[in-house]
């Protein structure tokens, strides 16, 4: 029995599919942002493979479709043997490569070479992968034969194909957004509410007064949620901050509030702010309004770096917007964030407007992935250019945020996507690892907009447009951080760039979508100038910051 149904699968496959899948399969093991275990590897090249499949039958149907000069029947069983063999030598051959591309990434992130890619799990991966797509697709099929001979009943069958074929999209439609993709969605929600609720051991309610959650705050500590509590209560302080300076310093003050601190973003928002005023952070030389990642996260790295650089003199403020990890808040929530952080940005800068311009701190912007899209959000040029705020440090940026895309694709000619040069530099300047902020003969104008961003971050440099053509970052130039061994494939890349925004921050520190302390350093001095700082001091402090990466 199971001889005779692999025999007919064997006879029912396309060869031209197997064809176009092999080639496909062969050019997922190829290098792209981030490096691929092997689990992920076999994913990938199995979705490759039925999506490559998928077109070579496709083709095959246009073939026959349009009544082209058939094709020999009585040798089609001998082809088929000979493209299976040089099928699979091929793709074999790419597996055996597949560990050298997979160190050309790693080498550049300082990773320790894979050795080997474990070709038999990737391989066998991908094939129980094709099946499981593979069947779906014949379910599709059955579906849509099953309702085009109903309706033939009573339609043309040309017109009765049209409408079983759009039965059976629809069916499966729904299926996929309202059974898998709706319920999944739901899971994920409920699984990050829950973390978000879940108190640290180590971390307990503030006794000072004038922290966020404390007796006297007007934030309930509890609605702060995980995130909002590590926050708050991290960071240096005083004894900190003092070891770099010589002069008396201050604790930083940090604002927070949390889903669960009011009912709508307008209200988080005036509640954040009046929590604000009550513990002075309008009297500070620098205010941050911060807007974190989808789970209410800020990145220590790029909070606790600017509250060294001003000696504590800085205060913090910041309102969550959603439980999801900011991929998933992108895809379903993406407007959610910016609504957030457009009411945080309005309450401040009201009340920033009617302090004596004297007398009150200088405001900046500041925010990372899917905070940057939010923080980029926030700001209405048009109605903050009597009265700008100084500038913005936004780290990562997805590949939606439309002030980075515009800045990005009227760069200066020469310049590469993935570290452009805008206009005259006055306005917003673009760095990475290496600091590439000083640009010569060029002044800054009243905002300072600074883009960190790293060539491998696939949160930043995926696009829609690279399943038909090659992305502008891979012209030219390769960043530092990115394989000389990566090269476009129609509709492979794509997908290969889709698996590298799900795992962007498995790289280590400095690469991907994990940036490093002492890169942020650079951007904050850029931004807000802070004084008595030596090149000396700087690299003491950044060295500082990497001795505690390494503690931990």
């Amino acid at each position: 029995m199971l001889k005779k149904i692999l025999y007919q699968y064997w006879r029912s496959y396309s060869t031209t599919g197997l064809l176009v899948g092999t080639f496909f399969f062969a050019f997922s093991l190829t290098p792209s942002l981030v490096p691929r275990i092997a689990l992920l590897q076999g994913v990938l090249s199995g979705i490759s493979f039925a999506v490559g499949y998928g077109l070579g039958n496709l083709g095959v149907w246009l073939w026959d479709y349009l009544e082209l000069p058939k094709r020999a029947t009585h040798l089609e069983q001998l082809v088929k043997w000979i493209m299976t063999l040089i099928c699979c030598g091929f793709a074999a051959y790419f597996l055996w490569q597949s560990a050298a591309w997979q160190d050309s990434i790693r080498v550049l992130m300082q990773l320790e070479p894979v050795g080997t890619a474990q070709p038999l799990i990737v391989g066998l991966l991908a094939f129980f992968v094709f099946v499981l797509v593979h069947l779906l697709s014949r379910l599709f099929k059955f579906v849509l034969m099953k309702s085009s001979r109903f309706i033939n009943r009573f339609m043309p069958r040309r017109v009765a194909n049209v409408v079983g074929f759009c039965i059976a999209a629809t069916l499966f439609f729904l299926l996929i957004d309202g059974l898998l993709f709706k319920q999944a969605l739901r899971l994920a929600d409920s699984i990050y509410e829950d973390l978000d609720k879940l108190s640290e051991a180590n971390i307990a309610q503030p006794a000072d007064p004038l922290k966020t959650g404390s007796v006297m705050s007007l934030i309930n500590w509890d609605s702060l949620g995980r995130m909002g509590r590590n926050f708050i209560s991290s960071g240096p302080d005083k004894s900190d901050i003092q070891k770099f300076f010589d002069e008396p310093v201050l604790s930083p003050i940090r604002v927070y509030a949390g889903l669960r601190s009011a009912d709508t973003p307008a209200k988080r928002a005036k509640l954040a702010l009046n929590e604000l005023i009550r513990v002075g952070g309008f009297e500070r030389s620098v205010l941050i309004v911060a807007t974190p990642t989808g789970t209410g996260w800020l990145d220590p790295a790029g909070v606790d770096t600017v509250e060294y650089l001003h000696g504590g003199d800085t205060a913090i403020i910041g309102v969550q917007y959603s439980y999801l990890a900011s991929w998933l808040s992108l895809l379903v929530e993406p407007g959610y964030g910016a609504e957030t952080a457009r009411a945080l940005f309005r309450q401040v800068y009201l009340h920033w407007t009617t302090l004596s311009r004297d007398n009150r701190p200088k405001l900046y912007l500041h925010g990372l992935s899917l905070g940057s899209l939010s923080s980029e959000s926030s700001v209405d040029l048009f109605e903050i250019i009597a009265d700008p705020h100084h500038g913005a440090l936004w780290a990562g940026p997805p590949f939606p945020s439309s002030h980075w895309r515009s800045v990005t694709d009227d760069r200066k000619s020469g310049t590469p996507a993935w570290l452009p040069r805008f206009s005259d530099g006055s306005y917003v300047r673009f760095t990475s690892q290496q600091n590439h902020l000083a640009l010569p003969d060029t002044n800054w104008g009243p905002i300072r907009i600074v883009y960190l961003q790293y060539a491998s971050d696939a949160i930043t440099f995926f696009e829609l447009e690279s399943i038909f053509r090659a992305p502008a970052w891979m012209e030219g130039q390769r960043g530092p951080d990115v394989s000389t061994q990566l090269r476009w494939y129609p509709l492979v890349t794509f997908l290969q760039l889709l698996v590298d925004v799900m795992v962007s921050t498995a790289p280590p520190l400095g690469y991907g979508h994990n940036y490093a302390p002492e890169h942020y350093l650079d951007g904050w001095l850029e931004v807000t100038q802070p004084r008595g700082w030596s090149d000396a001091k700087i690299i003491r402090l950044k060295s500082g910051f990497a001795s505690l990466r390494e503690m931990k």
